[in-house]
C-alpha cells in the first residue's frame, strides 16, 4: 500500500515538474513572438507617360448665330484635318458640341457689347503617341495662318499625361520594396543582437503615380511603400 502511495505520489512530482517545463517553454516561446520590428520599404521608378489627353479649345465670337455655327464647323474641319495631317487617326479625334454663350441673355448685360454670341469649341485628343502629341503641342503654326488660336490657361482643358501600364511594373517594385524592407530589418536585428523571424504581418501599401516636377508631366514618378512587421529571436 506504501509502495503504492510512493508511486503515485512520484508520478504526480513528476508530471507536475513536466508541466512547469511546458508552461516555462510556453511562456519564453510567447515572449519571443512578441518580440517584432517593423519596418517600411520604398520602391520607386521613373516612366514615361504612355497616354496623353490633348483639349484643343478656342473661342469665336459673332452677331449671327447661323454664320457662328458654320464658321465653328469650318475651323473644325480644319484642326481635324491638321491633326490627322501629322499621324493623329480620326479615332482618337473627339469634337465636343460648342458651348455658346448669349451675352443679351446674361443677368448682367453691358450695353456697349460689340458681339452677342461667345461660342467656345473643344476637340479632344485622346492618344498613345505622347511624343508626337508634344510636337504637336509646340507647332501649331499652321492653325495660327488659319486664323484658329488655341487657347491655353483654362483649368476645364488642361492637357493630361498618363501611364496606364501599372500592372506591368508592380510585380518587379513590389520585390524591390519587399527586399528593401527586409534589409531594414536585418539591420535592426544585427544592432539589437537579435536573429530575424518570419514575417509576422505585411501590408503592401498603395501605388502612386505623379508628376516627376511641374515641368515635365510627361514623366510620371511611381512609388509604393510596404510595411512588414518581423518575429525577432535571440
Amino acid at each position: 500500500m506504501e509502495k503504492n502511495n510512493l508511486l503515485a505520489g512520484v508520478a504526480v512530482a513528476l508530471g507536475l515538474l513536466l508541466l512547469g517545463i511546458a508552461l516555462r517553454n510556453g511562456i519564453n516561446s510567447f515572449k519571443e513572438k512578441e518580440r517584432v520590428v517593423s519596418v517600411k520599404g520604398l520602391s520607386e521608378k521613373e516612366v514615361p507617360a504612355d497616354k496623353v489627353i490633348w483639349p484643343l479649345m478656342y473661342k469665336e465670337i459673332g452677331n449671327d448665330i447661323s454664320q457662328l455655327y458654320v464658321s465653328l464647323e469650318n475651323k473644325n474641319k480644319a484642326i481635324k484635318d491638321f491633326l490627322m495631317k501629322n499621324g493623329i487617326s480620326e479615332d482618337e479625334i473627339t469634337v465636343s458640341a460648342p458651348e455658346i454663350i448669349d451675352m443679351k441673355a446674361e443677368r448682367y448685360v453691358n450695353e456697349n457689347i460689340t458681339y452677342r454670341y461667345n461660342a467656345t469649341s473643344v476637340l479632344t485628343v485622346s492618344s498613345g503617341k505622347v511624343d508626337l502629341v508634344r510636337k504637336l503641342i509646340s507647332e501649331q503654326s499652321d492653325l495660327l495662318k488659319q486664323g484658329i488660336v488655341i487657347t491655353s490657361g483654362d483649368y476645364r482643358y488642361q492637357t493630361q499625361f498618363l501611364f496606364t501600364k501599372l500592372n506591368d511594373i508592380k510585380p518587379e517594385m513590389i520585390e524591390e520594396a519587399t527586399k528593401n524592407a527586409r534589409e531594414a530589418a536585418l539591420k535592426f536585428a544585427e544592432d539589437s543582437d537579435s536573429k530575424l523571424g518570419k514575417i509576422r504581418t505585411a501590408n503592401q501599401g498603395q501605388f502612386s503615380i505623379t508628376d516627376r516636377d511641374a515641368n515635365t508631366p510627361y514623366i510620371k514618378n511611381v512609388r509604393v511603400v510596404t510595411t512588414i512587421d518581423y518575429y525577432l529571436n535571440d
